[in-house]
């Protein structure tokens, strides 16, 4: 990308003398004049402080619109057509602002690409550079990888998108999508920064600023396999990430802050920054998820860290720090309005490696969880401090620990002579009362790779994050019989 170091330094000279300015003219007119200087710092802050936190995550400059320099443009306001298409080809474009109006219906653009800014598919390789990228429209993602063999690279670019149903990336049907230091914005509802559908594929993100305002629009949503590195990123109503189904999200040395706020659908109760679940929509398949953190930090605003209903989950922490300023527990296993009562509860494998746990954990009777506490790790908390519901296994590591912070009842645990400090509260174990610093040897409770029951498309998952899900099987690809 182009240097715009002139640029920067002229823009900081206008700050220093707007702020001369506004202060010089304070003793003339101290009220409006006072209250547009205390704007003006509390906006160099503000900017001050979302360029500190990227920094630290790793990911470098948040991009505007402005930092990019455009040679050319490319728009398209037609139902369901693309700006840019690569269709079994090679193709490359830098510095171009595209820019893509028009509708469609949910499926095609769902699943196939319809109405997309910038389309790739049928093993198509497609490089990006310096792009400017601008959608308006219902179902109109920027950017979508579509189909085995296709592959979508895209760099130093700026995204926006501001309809419904509109992701930042997308990437459905096996296909690729490598992205590096782009800003994406959103502000539909069900429009994720980092999206996914159908068929899945493989997502990988470096650096850059990825958020969302709309509800039901978490920064990722996976029906992928989706690694982010060195990234910032921010949901302002919704989760910060969903796991759907067999896939997976890998976060290393990302900042992620989650404010989920505002209700996109009346199958769950809670609020939380990280949900994973099992819709039975058909649009992943079921099986063993799992969500990996690698340092990096993970802040929560509203409700819970993570929820797990109607899948089968392994979430592995690793140095990670997480901050709960909700009023929820740090980790809630439970059926919700997805799957068949009595068989959707959450079944999660709980790795913890040299981590810090602060919070209590839920599991209900249809649901279970098994604990490793490894590398020094430990945990602060309560498990079903109301009595004993589904099955729990803990497993402390020696070196690691559990301090109670309320009554807890599990079902089995392992453990050494000081892994456990009961802090003045009583640990029951399958019933009977456990006594500080005894060694204890349990065991694992079995998890099968779902607990999803039902047919696919029989209980879609009514506008949760990614968008409104279809029954039964997908219409055909544009183009076929």
């Amino acid at each position: 990308m182009k240097a715009k170091v002139n640029k920067k330094y002229m823009a900081f000279v206008a700050v220093l003398a707007a702020l001369s300015t506004a202060i010089a003219l304070t003793s003339c007119n101290n009220g409006s004049q006072s209250a547009q200087t205390e704007t003006i710092a509390a906006s160099q802050a503000e900017t001050t402080a979302q360029e500190t936190t990227v920094a630290a995550a790793g990911s470098g400059k948040v991009l505007s619109e402005s930092d990019i320099t455009i040679n050319d443009t490319i728009t398209n306001s037609a139902d369901g057509e693309h700006a840019v298409m690569a269709d079994g080809e090679t193709a490359s474009y830098q510095n171009t602002l595209v820019t893509k109006t028009g509708e469609a219906d949910g499926d095609e653009a769902d699943f196939y690409g319809e109405n997309a800014a910038i389309f790739a598919t049928n093993g198509a390789t497609l490089d990006l550079s310096e792009m400017v990228i601008k959608t308006d429209g219902t179902h109109a993602n920027a950017v979508f990888s579509y189909g085995e063999g296709t592959t979508v690279n895209i760099s130093d670019s700026y995204i926006q998108t501001s309809g419904n149903c509109s992701g930042g990336l997308m990437t459905t049907g096996g296909g690729t999508m490598n992205a590096n230091n782009l800003t994406i914005t959103t502000s539909g509802n069900s429009s994720a920064a980092i999206r996914s559908d159908r068929g899945g594929g493989t997502v990988n993100v470096t650096g850059g600023s990825y958020t969302t305002s709309g509800t039901g629009s978490p920064v990722i949503y996976s029906t992928a396999d989706i690694t982010v590195n060195n990234a910032l990123l921010t949901s302002t109503a919704s989760q910060g990430v969903v796991v759907e189904g067999k896939n997976s999200v890998t976060l290393n040395n990302v900042t992620l802050n989650a404010d989920n706020n505002t209700k996109n659908s009346d199958k769950s109760d809670y609020y939380q920054a990280v949900m994973i679940y099992q819709s039975m929509s058909g649009d992943a398949a079921e099986g063993l998820s799992s969500f990996t953190m690698n340092g990096g930090t993970l802040t929560n605003a509203n409700g819970d860290v993570f929820f797990v209903n109607n899948t089968a989950t392994e979430i592995t922490l690793k140095n990670a720090q997480i901050v709960n300023n909700g009023d929820g527990v740090f980790l809630r296993a439970a059926a919700a309005g997805w799957g068949s009562e009595g068989s959707n509860g959450g079944q999660v494998t709980l790795n913890a490696e040299n981590q810090v746990i602060s919070g209590d954990m839920v599991v209900d009777k249809v649901s279970n969880l098994n604990m490793y506490l490894k590398d020094g790790s430990s945990f602060s908390g309560a498990i079903n401090s109301s009595g004993q519901a589904g099955e729990v296994y803990v497993e402390i590591e020696d070196g690691s620990t559990w301090t109670l912070t309320g009554d807890s009842y599990i079902t089995s645990l392992t453990c050494g002579t000081g892994a456990i400090n009961l802090n003045g509260h009583k640990l029951y174990i399958n019933g009977t009362e456990y006594s500080e610093g005894t060694a204890s040897s349990g065991t694992a409770i079995a998890v099968t790779q779902s607990s999803g029951s039902g047919q696919p498309g029989s209980d879609k998952p009514d506008g949760m994050p990614g968008g409104e899900k279809p029954d039964g099987n997908p219409p055909a690809k544009p183009g076929e019989n």
